[in-house]
């Protein structure tokens, strides 16, 4: 009797330390990868990650390295001086160091080659100057040091090759437009497909800054970005969950509701913050959108007394006063945070810095956690009055 005592307790304990790893490092599903790449390189050993799946590094003796993507895509980054060892397996990418002219298609990276002090390595940009919130990325543009190159699916190709662009960072997006991919590297221009956004922890977008911080020699500088949002993380998760349900939407041209899915990053990040995200399950389907719309009505019924509304202003805009949100909608009017002032509405480039997520988690349980006065400074939220 007293070994199956000891047996339940040393149970329970385990799965205790297993739920409270929701803030700190996962139980990452390592990305599988094949290290005998090549006879003439000798595996030293592999970059440790918190919270992305979707990539992996293994480094190799003389400062090889070799990236691995969930899609299937390797890249073997060699050192500036050397070169690619002559037995590599088929379908390894060669990247030779140092990696510049980057056409940058990717919006959600820039702000990772802010972080890294690595601007001057981008010189192509598939967003246009005016479509940028990231500052650093618009002064570069204004002052020629970055010129718009086409958007994924129409890019300048005599302007990329004039350029002598070494990389092409592409989101997602070009899955869908799988000949421009193949015309890029008929020119010898690797592809690199950027998967953070399929990453199931919000950090894990971040952490991908690790990646490109092996692409351009500066693994420390990454280390240091991606460490401070986890701090930040770290810090919001480490009180007990408030209770509080958000409500995360923008009412849409045709005046229906978009809403985040259920399992969507946005939702991940109010749990983390201390939050209840308002739907439940909603969006359990197959499609790879990250968004659901619903008839007003319907919104009404599920988010009528959410504690908090958070208005997305990344789509149309925004709005600046509780009775510009009433135009939009007079029935949000009896809803519970419209009542209590509790409504908030995001900056405009919530989205763009994907070096700031635990920035944004720790806003927003800022938010949760503040009792009435929301003169507070956010810096991804503002009060609506």
């Amino acid at each position: 009797m007293a070994k199956k005592i000891l047996s339940m307790v040393l149970l329970c304990l385990m799965l205790m330390i297993s739920f409270v790893s929701c803030g700190g490092r996962q139980d990452t599903k390592e990305l599988e990868t094949d290290r005998d790449i090549s006879p003439s390189l000798s595996y030293d050993y592999s970059m440790e990650l918190d919270y992305a799946q979707q990539f992996a590094v293994d480094y190799y003796t003389g400062g090889y390295a070799l990236i691995t993507i969930s899609d299937g895509s390797r890249f073997l980054v060699v050192p500036s001086g050397l070169s690619a060892p002559k037995e590599l397996e088929g379908d390894i990418v060669v990247v030779q160091q140092p990696v510049e002219n980057i056409y940058l298609v990717a919006s959600a990276v820039m702000d990772m080659f802010c972080s890294l002090e690595a601007l001057d390595a981008v010189s192509l940009s598939g967003t246009k100057e005016e479509n940028w919130y990231i500052e650093d990325a618009k002064s570069a543009m204004a002052e020629g040091r970055i010129s718009y190159a086409g958007k994924y699916n129409a890019p300048d190709y005599e302007k990329i090759l004039n350029a002598g662009c070494s990389m092409a960072v592409e989101s997602t997006m070009i899955l869908h437009s799988p000949e421009v991919k193949e015309e890029l590297e008929s020119f010898e221009i690797p592809v690199l497909v950027d998967y953070s956004s399929y990453e199931e922890h919000p950090l894990g977008r971040s952490e991908w800054i690790k990646l490109y911080g092996v692409l351009l020699g500066k693994e420390e500088k990454a280390k240091e970005a991606f460490d401070e949002q986890k701090a930040l993380l770290e810090q919001a998760v480490s009180g007990e969950k408030t209770g509080k349900t958000v409500a995360f939407f923008y009412i849409t041209s045709g005046e229906t509701v978009n809403v985040r899915k259920s399992g969507d990053y946005v939702p991940r990040m109010i749990e983390l913050a201390g939050g209840t995200y308002i739907f439940k399950d909603l969006g359990e389907d197959d499609s790879a959108s990250s968004t659901v719309n619903m008839q007003m009505e319907e919104f009404y019924a599920s988010a009528k007394d959410a504690d908090y509304l958070i208005y997305n202003s990344t789509i149309d805009g925004g709005v600046d006063s509780i009775e510009e949100l009433l135009e939009k909608s007079p029935l949000l009017k009896d809803f519970k945070a419209v009542k209590e002032g509790r409504v908030f509405v995001t900056s405009r480039n919530l989205y763009q810095d994907s070096m700031k997520l635990g920035t944004v988690i720790m806003d927003i349980h800022t938010m949760l956690t503040m009792e009435d006065d929301f003169d507070e400074a956010f810096q991804y939220f503002f009060h609506l009055e």
